[in-house]
């Protein structure tokens, strides 16, 4: 739990700044015997010497070293780097610490390392030139849950490219390889054998017993038997090595009686959830765009195992959610999934915003407990935009009507009355009609488009992104045409509305430039109208089309 909560705090940390010397190994777990690859990187190019490898003669004994010199390019920089790459053997098991490393005024980080010990698997099956062993992390595992399949291909002698190994494949499981196959030495009974790695990570989908098939691994040998000849052409093709790995048993659990039944079942090893907001919410007004991010991570399952969050839905915050993101990180424990889910909020009112909780349930495999993370409810305060304020209705007077009592009509009278005012009301309305042209012009609604193309231009020179698109989305319900079918017949104006986009939901926060939008608005070219249609059709296509 401890290592996915430090993980999870790097992802919500940002981009790190790049080290100038540090070490990396290809793997952290390795039998005794075996060899471990270290990289000593260094991207100052002021710094010059070696490093210091004196701290390694303690708990290790170096088989190798060499160095390689790099100059790349990010942009229009040069970057110059310098790789120290050592082939480590441990002196001895359990956890062996990989010391820092100095280089100049430079230090690495530690790595620790877990060395196993080496279990015997017999005298003939040492011996041979080439053999295979396969094991799991564990016995028995959850269905649906994480289990790491090894499989390592030892040789003692030269092979050729032509190697090949069958295709894991379980019908009742899920298979994923763990990156791509590692490569180390390790002796044996005072034999240096060769070590081809590959991991595998298995999620079964029924409770039972599930067995994992052995793997054949076949390949030509070199022949060396009679080194001494003459042989132009190359060592001679030796016989076909054919090996096979044991089937192995797995037992898998079934979903435990008390978890819930309306919960998504997620049996891993330990789980983060955590948010970000960009900008913060405490910053808020009413219209801006609140860029909330969501992160589940996972270690034990991969990402498209992991369910969708609850979505936010909150009286007066207009919700835009994007596409979530799925990324799955292999190493050689296993898969940590990543789900990322990113929504832009806007709120239509000021005052107090309540957001309920977030809590997802998940069976620890560790522990064999039912286990629930939550985010914590928030509150968003929202401020009222003075900009959007200005446009108050004008008070619109009351009108009164006095009745005034007299003495009573008689019928005739209200006759009379009645057809004047009708005929008078009639010779008025052919009268007004005559003056009318035939087709009378729609009263636009609203702003003029002159005066809305004015706000675009102002928001666009003071590099207000939220105004701009206020004004924008006003502008085009005004044109013809949506404001996606003009950025589609016109590029400029496309690439400066993702550049709109970028500022209004990216977490950079970065300055935002309308200069090029207010370009593309005003040399947006017109629609072009369809062309008329022929009068006569055919039914039929030409007899002799040209």
């Amino acid at each position: 739990m401890k290592r996915l909560v430090f993980l999870l705090l790097l992802v919500l940390a940002g981009q790190a700044h790049a080290e100038a010397f540090f070490a990396s190994v290809d793997r952290t777990r390795l039998s005794e015997g075996e060899t471990v690859v270290l990289t000593l990187e260094s991207t100052d190019p002021t710094r010059f010497g070696r490093p210091d490898l004196s701290p390694l003669e303690k708990d290790f004994e170096v088989l190798g070293s060499r160095q390689v010199n790099r100059l790349s390019s990010i942009g229009d920089a040069p970057r110059a780097s310098t790789r120290w790459i050592l082939t480590l053997q441990p002196r001895r098991n359990g956890e062996v610490t990989i010391p820092a490393i100095r280089l100049e005024d430079a230090e690495t980080l530690p790595i620790t390392l877990n060395v196993e010990a080496a279990v015997s698997a017999g005298d003939g099956e040492q011996l041979a030139p080439v053999f295979i062993d396969a094991s799991l992390d564990q016995d028995n595992v959850y269905v649906q849950a994480q289990a790491v399949l090894t499989l390592r291909i030892y040789h003692s002698v030269s092979m050729y490219d032509d190697s090949s190994l069958t295709p894991l494949r379980l019908p009742d499981a899920r298979v994923e390889q763990l990156g791509e196959p590692r490569t180390y030495e390790k002796s044996i009974g005072g034999v240096l054998h060769g070590v081809i790695e590959l991991q595998y990570a298995i999620y079964p989908q029924r409770s039972g017993e599930v067995v994992i098939p052995g793997q054949t691994f076949s390949a030509t040998l070199v022949d060396r038997s009679r080194s001494t000849d003459f042989l132009p052409f190359g060592p001679r093709t030796g016989k076909v090595s054919r090996v096979k790995s044991p089937d192995i048993p797995l037992q898998v659990k079934p979903k435990p009686a008390d978890y819930p039944a309306d919960a998504p079942w997620l049996p891993a090893r330990a789980l983060g959830l955590a948010e970000t907001w960009n900008p913060q919410p405490e910053q808020s007004q009413v219209g801006d765009s609140l860029t909330r991010r969501l992160i589940l991570k996972v270690d034990g399952l991969s990402s498209a195992q992991l369910p969708p969050l609850p979505a936010t839905q909150v009286d007066g915050l207009r919700r835009y959610p994007d596409q979530p993101q799925m990324n799955d990180q292999k190493s050689e424990t296993g898969i940590i999934g990543t789900r990322e889910e990113r929504e832009a909020l806007v709120p239509n009112r000021s005052g107090s915003f309540d957001l309920p909780p977030l809590e997802v349930l998940w069976w620890n495999t560790q522990t064999d407990t039912l286990e629930r993370t939550t985010l914590s409810a928030r509150t968003l305060q929202v401020a009222a935009n003075p900009q959007l304020q200005n446009d108050e209705q004008p008070n619109t007077p009351m009108v009164t009507t006095q009745v005034i009592e007299g003495p009573d009509l008689w019928p005739w009278q209200l006759a009379c009355a009645l057809l004047s005012v009708t005929t008078l009301l009639g010779f008025g309305l052919w009268w007004h009609a005559r003056r009318q042209p035939a087709i009378q012009r729609v009263a636009q609604s609203g702003p003029s488009p002159r005066t809305l193309l004015d706000d675009i231009k102002r928001a666009c020179q003071a590099g207000d992104a939220q105004a701009t698109r206020h004004a924008l989305d006003a502008w085009a319900r005004q044109q013809p045409e949506t404001l996606a079918d003009m950025a589609a017949r016109y590029v400029p104006l496309s690439d400066a509305l993702d550049g709109l986009n970028g500022a209004l939901y990216s977490e950079v926060g970065q300055q935002w430039q309308g200069e090029e939008l207010w370009k593309a608005i005003r040399n947006l070219p017109a629609a072009q109208e369809p062309s008329a249609a022929p009068q006569e059709s055919s039914a039929l296509p030409p007899l002799y089309p040209r």
